[in-house]
């Protein structure tokens, strides 16, 4: 499983090598980035299981010319003891803005509707407000406010039909 290439953008597995790429984009070093401290080996790592696990996970999304965006795609996640499959983005800080998130996103909706899958969250900070206006350009709207992993979040649902 692996979204289709956009106009600007290409899809690939991730790989240990863009660990350290992929921690400029979280901003790991960042305290005010909600991925501060966190190791990306250990990021990589993580979605790398999900391949494993469940075919799918977060996917590296460059331009053709190989520049590193982000990444893009699905995972399962648990929110108030439910087990969901959650669409999720993050775009280096200096390419935001650009409408990437939104093309990475849409081309990753089609993919998991493809698979099969019919129903997507996004969970997203309530101060996030540029991933909130992804998710409501995906169609989706706010299902619920939650508590998740200490901090308040709002979670997007949207269902997907073929």
């Amino acid at each position: 499983m692996l979204p289709a290439p956009t106009s600007r953008l290409r899809f690939r597995e991730m790989a240990e090598a863009d660990a350290d790429a992929l921690g400029e984009v979280l901003e790991v070093g960042s305290p005010a980035s909600r991925y501060a401290g966190r190791d990306p080996h250990r990021w990589v790592a993580w979605t790398r299981g999900l391949y494993a696990e469940h075919g799918f996970g977060l996917w590296v999304v460059e331009t053709h010319d190989g520049t590193l965006v982000g990444d893009c795609g699905l995972t399962r996640q648990e929110v108030q003891g439910e087990w969901l499959t959650e669409i999720g983005w993050h775009v280096h800080p200096e390419l935001r803005g650009r409408g990437y998130a939104t093309e990475a996103a849409t081309s990753v909706l089609t993919c998991a509707r493809d698979a099969g899958i019919d129903h997507l969250v996004a969970i997203i900070a309530p101060d996030n407000h540029a991933s909130q206006a992804v998710a409501r350009r995906l169609g989706f709207t706010v299902d619920r406010e939650v508590r998740w992993h200490g901090s308040p979040a709002l979670v997007f649902g949207g269902t997907l039909v073929g």
